[in-house]
């Protein structure tokens, strides 16, 4: 067992990260959280919670009542054809018979409430903001880390020794660049989507994930939060073509604002008296354009006395809805490792034995269409209009 009054140290202050850092403060163990912002703000759009990480969120004394501050439980998940009629639908979180919620949230604002806990919990000098994470040195003699970053905005070199390191840097980690320094580059797959929020109407359930369109074009749409006093609801909004080449797209939208014009010709078709599409995409007020990206999986995410978390392990496609799910889930794993092994080297290599082959095989398997290839059957099949699905896809 390596020194016990040394903290863990945690490279990235995102869900992963505080997840972390809360987890290990139920167990009694110090933890020291770096973050790259100098000031953390509540950026992003929307993301599902799953029930299983729901479970764990709520294990950390996080209530119900503050997630739906910064969500709405989901009700339904739900395919529709081009003309509007239903593909297919199953019910979502509790109505699904699971035993806690599915939450639709705001990524940012639940960043913001974790990050809040934390501070709360742990203390103000619990997370160091303004600290890039830049690499580490280990040392066998005692098993335990250093670790580098820069220090904005100066750009000055600091150093921290802990027990551990927990790389939970995302998908341009630091820690995953030095643990593999002949990873592949960032792979795209020909994905272009915009992303946006518009407050309006909730379809549906009120609560409902929809997916519409075809194999190369298609919106996912659903809302983040409760409905107001006039009945609207931030609604999330993606609008994604595919088998986009390099030479189609210049990069010049990486993770970057764009209008809505730029794209919004690529759905004016998509109007039903249930739901306005263009209408809906014209109403935001701003768009951000990125492709879909992950990377390759690594074999380990284990070296010693350091292990990658999150996205820094793991960044996978959004096809299944379980990126921000799965890394609270590997913070509470990690959690269970550190009390079964001691916090150390052993348990470190004990999660990463446990999870990095069935992590890493949804990673791949996100790449592939998920439940949206049903789209392009029908669009196969019919051209995505139909009258009766079953006349097009009959359930069996």
């Amino acid at each position: 067992m390596s020194d016990s009054a040394l903290p863990v140290l945690i490279v990235g202050g995102g869900i992963a990260g505080l997840t972390t850092a809360l987890t290990l403060h139920q167990l009694g163990i110090k933890a020291q959280v770096f973050e790259a912002a100098e000031e953390p703000r509540p950026l992003g759009v929307g993301i599902n919670i799953q029930p299983n990480a729901v479970r764990e969120l709520l294990a950390l004394d996080i209530s119900e009542a503050e997630l739906d501050a910064i969500g709405i439980q989901s009700r339904e998940w739900a395919l529709v054809g081009l003309n509007g009629n239903d593909i297919y639908s199953e019910p979502r979180g509790l109505l699904a018979g699971y035993n806690w919620p599915q939450y639709a949230v705001h990524r940012g604002e639940l960043q913001m409430l974790l990050y809040r806990k934390v501070l709360e919990r742990l203390g103000p000098e619990a997370v160091k903001t303004g600290h890039q994470g830049t690499g580490y040195s280990t040392h066998a003699d005692d098993g335990t880390v250093t670790a580098y970053f820069s220090q904005r905005p100066n750009g000055q070199d600091r150093a921290y020794h802990g027990q551990v390191l927990i790389g939970a840097d995302g998908i341009h980690s630091a820690i995953r660049a030095q643990m593999h320094p002949n990873q592949p580059p960032i792979h795209w797959g020909g994905t272009i989507m915009w992303r946006g929020v518009t407050r309006a109407v909730a379809a549906r359930t009120g609560s409902t994930f929809l997916g519409l369109g075809t194999e190369t074009r298609r919106l996912v749409i659903y809302p983040i939060s409760s409905p107001d006093e006039n009945g609207l609801s931030l609604i999330n909004w993606i609008a994604e073509i595919r088998n986009v080449s390099e030479e189609d797209w210049q990069k010049t939208g990486w993770f970057s604002q764009t209008p809505i014009s730029d794209f919004l010709h690529y759905f004016t078709d998509m109007s039903y008296d249930w739901l306005d599409v263009p209408g809906l995409l014209s109403q935001s007020e701003i768009a951000y354009e990125n492709p879909m990206i992950d990377r390759d999986p690594v074999e380990t995410w284990s070296s010693g006395p350091v292990l990658l978390l999150g996205d820094a392990a793991h960044p996978m496609y959004p096809t299944g809805s379980n990126g921000a799910s799965q890394a609270i889930v590997d913070a509470r794993n990690l959690g269970a490792a550190f009390l079964e092994r001691g916090i150390g080297a052993d348990a470190l290599a004990a999660f990463d034995a446990a999870f990095n082959a069935p992590v890493n095989d949804v990673v791949l398997r996100n790449r592939g269409d998920g439940p949206f290839g049903l789209l392009g059957l029908v669009e196969e099949r019919c051209g995505g209009v139909f009258d009766d699905i079953d006349d097009v896809l009959p359930a069996e």
